[in-house]
C-alpha cells in the first residue's frame, strides 16, 4: 500500500448501451458530458450490481427516454481504454439491440442534463460526431440490423 497521496488506480466500468432500432433508423442522443460531449451516442448507462444485461437495457432506456423496450438480446461487446481524456478511464461496453415496445411511443428527453435530446438517424446516413465506441463501431461495418 501506498501512503495514501496518490489517487486511486482507475477502475474499469461496465456500460450497458442499446440499438433501439425503428425500421432502418437507430435512436441517438446529442451527449452533455465531459466525456464525448456533444457527440452522438446511444442511450444506456452503467450495469448496476446483480442487474442482468437486458435489464439494464431496459431500464436506462426508460429513464432517459421513457421509451419501454422489447426483444433485448445481446449482440456484441467492446473493451474501450480512454487514456487521453483529462481523467483516464476504461469502460467495457455491452452492445445491445431491442425494438419499441409501442412503435408510436415517441422519445423524451428525461435527462436534459445528460443530453440534448433524442432522435432517429438512419443508419446509412449517421450524425457527426460519433461517441468514440460507436464510431469505433460503425468504422468497422459492425451492421446492429437483424438479417432478412
Amino acid at each position: 500500500m501506498g501512503n495514501g497521496s496518490e489517487a486511486a488506480a482507475p477502475v474499469p466500468r461496465v456500460a450497458v448501451v442499446v440499438f433501439l432500432l425503428r425500421g432502418k433508423t437507430v435512436l441517438l442522443g446529442k451527449r452533455r458530458s465531459s466525456v464525448g460531449q456533444s457527440t452522438f451516442a446511444l442511450p444506456g448507462g452503467h450495469l448496476e450490481f446483480g442487474e442482468s444485461f437486458e435489464n439494464c437495457a431496459a431500464r436506462e432506456v426508460k429513464e432517459e427516454t421513457g421509451l419501454d423496450i422489447e426483444k433485448i438480446e445481446f449482440l456484441t461487446v467492446t473493451n474501450n481504454v480512454f487514456l487521453e481524456e483529462p481523467k483516464p478511464y476504461h469502460y467495457v461496453t455491452v452492445f445491445m439491440r431491442a425494438f419499441l415496445g409501442d412503435p408510436q411511443q415517441d422519445p423524451q428527453n428525461l435527462e436534459p442534463d445528460k443530453c440534448d435530446g433524442w432522435d432517429w438517424y438512419e443508419w446509412d446516413n449517421l450524425p457527426k460526431p460519433l461517441f468514440w465506441p460507436l464510431e469505433k463501431m460503425v468504422l468497422s461495418s459492425f451492421d446492429p440490423f437483424p438479417v432478412g
